[in-house]
């Protein structure tokens, strides 16, 4: 028997299911047979109804027709009492020559030259006499209701006979044939495609959820509260378009838009890069940015007390010598809970007015994961965002019982979360092997990024050294590579795949805070390496439990 492709095709008539099943009981297992081989190229469609590949032979391409069949100064079927014109012949022909077009330029075929090609014309229910014969079609090309029974031997004279001056093909010819008309360029499943898709309805979503800022367009002293994937970035950033551009009884202002993290001021900057000059903030940045513009110095992030007291009483100064063309008209601050008591007084001061300034607040409290317990020294119109937008459900049921309040997904369904238990002291290991393991499941590098909750992984060391902070974040966006982060600077922004290290030995404050960030940081898929102790005793028992603990 010949080899059918594909295993079980759908035919229109059954004269050309019969025909098919004569020749693959016909031939041998060297040889091929294609059924409804359909073409397009840029002049029209073609569809060949079958296809046979014989070794040594050649191929041939075959028109059936079924029904009554006659020759008459032209081809006519008649059918159910009905007769019409029918052009067999060039159909055949001109599938062939599209077929091995086709063929020839594909770059599976190579270099291999081109071999023999044939067509013909099958009618199973219609008989000929043997001298019948047209100059397009020699009776040896015509198979009719008499061949039937020797269908195989003559479609291989078929071959032969037609085509005798090119190249015979073979076994090896005939396999890449049927590989590139029988479509067998395989492409695979691509788990990344699933995540963007997820991603753009969460895109979808996040710009629903911004018409609350046309409720509270006519206030200007909000706080806008909501736990992890709630959207509160990308509202913070259409607040800021919003004010600068103006719209209807609310004129056009100058904004500046603050955060704590390099990392996020760095995905804001970027954001606000691409809109149109006269919609973007006059600044946008880090809080310590924000002092620099004055003329503020910088300082050692682990020095408390130059954070917390010297550079705010500093900026406090200066913003107080700032001319009032300098000033601001509102400003939107994102991820507000990182910002201490101290530096409200320089945001406030930079402002036209400090009793009537616009000041836009988006805090997540179960995301203080700093020593800084600050709230803004004026009194802000509360909203409540209560729908995750951007965590698929499994995720946002993995960290739910850490939210600050009940939240609902509105995400789409993914992977499963997996933890992978180990001791504190083997994470990191761990979690590298598990960063390998996501790259052979086909994650693009560039979507994955490895939180550390303990020491630093020795790649973001490294890569800080060589590069220092904003070097180090550029790479987050520029690299498409895996990122090596730490909670504490991954707040405010997300990938697709987190591996989550829990490689902390012992146990800081807030460290139940920190578990929900780092949890929530992924969108797609979520892998949890450590301790599962150490899981039960901060997460708890819900927590564990939904990690399959």
């Amino acid at each position: 028997m010949a080899r059918l492709i594909p295993e079980h095709p759908q035919f229109v008539t059954s004269s050309e299911s019969q025909v098919c099943d004569r020749l693959v009981m016909d031939l041998g297992d060297a040889e091929i047979v294609l059924a409804n081989v359909r073409l397009t190229d840029e002049d029209r469609d073609y569809e060949a109804d079958l296809v046979v590949l014989v070794p040594e032979f050649g191929v041939v391409v075959l028109e059936v027709k079924g029904a009554s069949v006659w020759y008459d100064e032209g081809w006519i079927q008649t059918s159910a009492g009905e007769s019409r014109w029918i052009r067999p012949v060039d159909q055949a022909r001109e599938a062939k020559h599209a077929l091995r077009r086709y063929v020839e330029n594909d770059p599976r075929w190579g270099t291999r030259g081109r071999v023999s090609w044939a067509h013909g014309v099958v009618t199973p229910y219609s008989e000929f006499p043997d001298e019948f014969s047209l100059p397009d079609l020699p009776r040896w090309a015509l198979h009719a209701k008499s061949d039937m029974g020797d269908i195989g031997m003559r479609v291989r004279q078929n071959a032969y006979k037609m085509d005798s001056v090119q190249r015979t093909p073979d076994v090896d010819d005939l396999e890449v044939i049927a590989d590139i008309l029988g479509g067998r360029l395989t492409t695979t499943y691509d788990i990344n495609a699933e995540a963007e898709e997820r991603g753009a309805a969460a895109d979808r979503l996040s710009e629903q959820q911004a018409l609350i800022l046309q409720v509270t367009r006519l206030i200007n002293r909000v706080e806008v509260r909501g736990g992890a994937g709630s959207g509160k970035t990308f509202l913070a950033l259409q607040q800021a378009k919003q004010l600068t551009q103006g719209r209807g009884e609310v004129k056009a202002q100058r904004v500046a838009l603050l955060c704590y993290s390099i990392g996020l001021a760095e995905f804001l900057k970027r954001q606000v890069a691409g809109w149109p000059r006269k919609h973007r903030p006059a600044f946008v940045g880090t809080w310590e940015e924000f002092g620099r513009q004055w003329g503020a110095p910088t300082g050692e992030r682990t020095d408390i007390d130059f954070w917390e007291v010297q550079l705010p009483r500093l900026m406090g100064e200066l913003a107080e010598q700032v001319p009032d063309g300098k000033r601001y008209d509102a400003i939107v601050v994102d991820e507000a809970q990182d910002f201490a008591d101290s530096w409200w007084t320089p945001v406030l001061k930079s402002l036209r007015s400090e009793e009537t300034g616009g000041l836009f607040v988006y805090s997540d409290e179960n995301q203080r994961i700093f020593a800084r317990y600050g709230q803004p020294p004026v009194q802000l119109v509360p909203l409540v965002l209560d729908h995750n937008l951007r965590n698929t459900q499994e995720i946002h049921e993995s960290f739910g019982p850490l939210a600050p309040s009940r939240m609902y997904s509105r995400g789409g369904h993914g992977p499963a979360v997996r933890f992978v238990g180990c001791a504190a002291e083997n994470a990191l290991e761990v979690a590298d092997e598990q960063v390998d393991l996501l790259l052979e499941e086909g994650w693009e590098p560039g979507k994955i990024v490895l939180l550390t909750t303990g020491h630093r992984h020795p790649v973001q060391v490294e890569q800080t050294q060589f590069h220092d902070q904003t070097g180090y974040w550029k790479g987050f966006y520029d690299d498409g590579d895996v990122f090596y982060g730490h909670v504490l600077g991954f707040k405010g922004l997300e990938r697709p795949v987190v591996v989550l290290c829990l490689n902390e030995v012992g146990e800081r404050d807030r460290a139940r805070e920190r578990l929900y960030v780092g949890m929530s940081r992924a969108t797609d898929q979520l892998v949890v390496v450590g301790d599962p102790d150490v899981v039960r005793r901060v997460g708890g028992q819900d927590v564990a439990r939904r990690l399959g603990l």
